[in-house]
């Protein structure tokens, strides 16, 4: 959702808050565009998260709702080294995407985010993203950290136009987060972290 986060993923680096140096993308080149979308589906927080720790994102298209995104458009093979950090793999390898573009699916793994998904095209390019095997009622629910919901909703505000605060009610009630987080809590949690000074980052 933030495009400073996706950065981190395509030309390498720490980010703010975060504990791990992500070494990058083989081809460096910035998305040619971003677009807001929504997914059908929810949002929500499970798992304890190696970089932020706290609760970690998940989508569940199986679920009633609707989900705020953002699209960007990138190579096979960035996506693919996209992947393969949030899987814990080291990027430079591409993906046989036969499976996912046939069936809208493929569990490449049993890990967090090894599993693609095929969520439609646009303008005839596929729709492409990456999440958990297993659904919301299968998950072992986790609240996030503040930087973690500070990063969401700092993507929310750059995709969507949403405001602080509409950030904060939709994250304080997604399934995980409820038992620690109100949208009063988290709401001053995002504008803590939006005025804290930003801290030094790694580059790979």
């Amino acid at each position: 959702m933030s495009a400073g986060r996706l950065a981190h993923y395509i030309t390498g680096g720490r980010p703010n808050d975060g504990t791990r140096v992500h070494p990058g993308c083989r081809d460096r080149t910035p998305p040619e565009r971003t677009l807001p979308i929504r997914l059908p589906g929810i949002l929500y927080f499970a798992h304890e998260s190696l970089v932020w720790t706290g609760g970690i994102a998940f989508y569940d298209p199986t679920r009633h709702g609707e989900m705020p995104a953002r699209a960007h458009l990138v190579t096979a093979g960035q996506f693919a080294d996209i992947a393969a950090q949030e899987m814990g793999r080291e990027p430079g390898a591409d993906l046989d995407l036969t499976r996912v573009l046939t069936t809208g699916r493929d569990q490449l793994g049993p890990g967090r985010y090894e599993t693609l998904l095929h969520l439609g095209n646009i303008d005839g390019i596929p729709v492409l993203t990456f999440t958990s095997p297993w659904t919301l009622a299968d998950a072992d629910l986790n609240p996030p950290t503040a930087a973690y919901l500070a990063t969401v909703a700092t993507g929310l505000a750059e995709s969507h136009g949403w405001t602080p605060a509409q950030a904060a009610a939709y994250l304080a009630t997604r399934p995980g987060a409820t038992t620690r987080w109100t949208p009063r809590s988290a709401l001053q949690a995002i504008h803590s972290a939006s005025a804290a000074p930003a801290g030094p980052a790694a580059l790979a």
